[in-house]
């Protein structure tokens, strides 16, 4: 029950990681496009790799049971805190 709820919650945590770097890359175009600031770089780049290493783990936490369906929903839950720490809120 609890590795489920938590595979749920990885799930759900993907997604937004996903739909946040899509956000972050649309205003970069959106600011370059109308000369304003936007994201640099080195934002776009942790969103993109973050996004990468949520769904590759998310992946593995779908596909195997037990532990190893735990320890991958937990590093997703990990990796989403360290990029909303450093980047949203750091």
């Amino acid at each position: 029950m609890l590795v489920r709820l938590f595979r749920g919650l990885s799930g759900l945590l993907t997604g937004g990681v996903i739909v946040l770097t899509l956000v972050v890359i649309g205003a970069a175009v959106v600011g370059h496009e109308r000369n304003f600031p936007g994201p640099g770089a080195e934002s776009i780049g942790w969103h993109v790799a973050s996004a990468v290493v949520v769904l590759i783990v998310q992946r593995v936490a779908d596909r195997r049971g037990g532990f190893v369906s735990f320890a991958a929903s937990t590093l997703v839950i990990v990796v989403t805190g360290l990029l909303l720490w450093s980047q949203w809120w750091g």
